[in-house]
């Protein structure tokens, strides 16, 4: 019986082992190849995704979202908006009904992508709102990590440049793992609220 916790201890996200993403990572530079990728994604039934905007560290400032990252179970595709815009295709994914998004504090993605072009974003689950029905509180992507998969997730590039002209290696895996985990844990949440098979301590 796996044991979870309602509030879990950040002191001791430091004394895990690493989780990074294992698959492929492609970065998408053009809306030619934006469309191949929408195309690809929307074969799956479920996809993890996230966003990452470069930090303004002036009060009240906000930047437009640079990158959208939206991942399979094997690869993860790196939509650079700072370069391509919010085109049809990417509208495309994000309002579709048929493929589900999962994601993690997605209200907010959704508002900063909203600023691009406004759309009604289809068919997606809250992963804050789905774990409360396990008796978690803590909402944050790493310690729900840590406490469903007693693994960390770095936070290191959180507040890299995400405009720079091109993403260094640490970023693409930072962004790909955080799409990716993602989807792990809705189907971690998934298996434990239909085989009651938790202890919440």
């Amino acid at each position: 019986m796996k044991q979870i916790y309602r509030k879990y201890d950040k002191t001791l996200i430091n004394t895990l082992p690493r989780e990074a993403f294992p698959g492929r990572i492609i970065v998408i530079l053009s809306e030619g190849e934006a469309r191949r990728a929408v195309d690809y994604l929307l074969r799956s039934p479920r996809l993890g995704i996230d966003t990452e905007t470069r930090p303004n560290f002036r009060p009240g400032g906000m930047n437009p979202v640079s990158l959208l990252q939206v991942s399979t179970t094997d690869t993860c595709f790196l939509f650079r908006l700072n370069r391509i815009g919010l085109p049809q295709c990417v509208l495309r994914l994000l309002t579709d009904q048929g493929t589900q998004k999962v994601g993690l504090s997605l209200h907010d993605d959704w508002a900063q992508l909203r600023r691009r072009f406004d759309f009604e974003p289809g068919n997606y689950l809250e992963l804050q709102d789905y774990v409360k029905r396990l008796g978690i509180e803590d909402m944050s992507l790493q310690k729900l990590y840590a406490n469903i998969f007693g693994r960390k997730i770095s936070k290191s590039q959180r507040l890299s440049n995400w405009d720079a002209d091109v993403l260094t290696d640490a970023q693409k895996l930072y962004a790909a793992t955080d799409a990716w985990t993602c989807l792990l844990l809705y189907d971690e949440i998934n298996r434990l609220l239909t085989t009651r098979d938790y202890e919440l301590l």
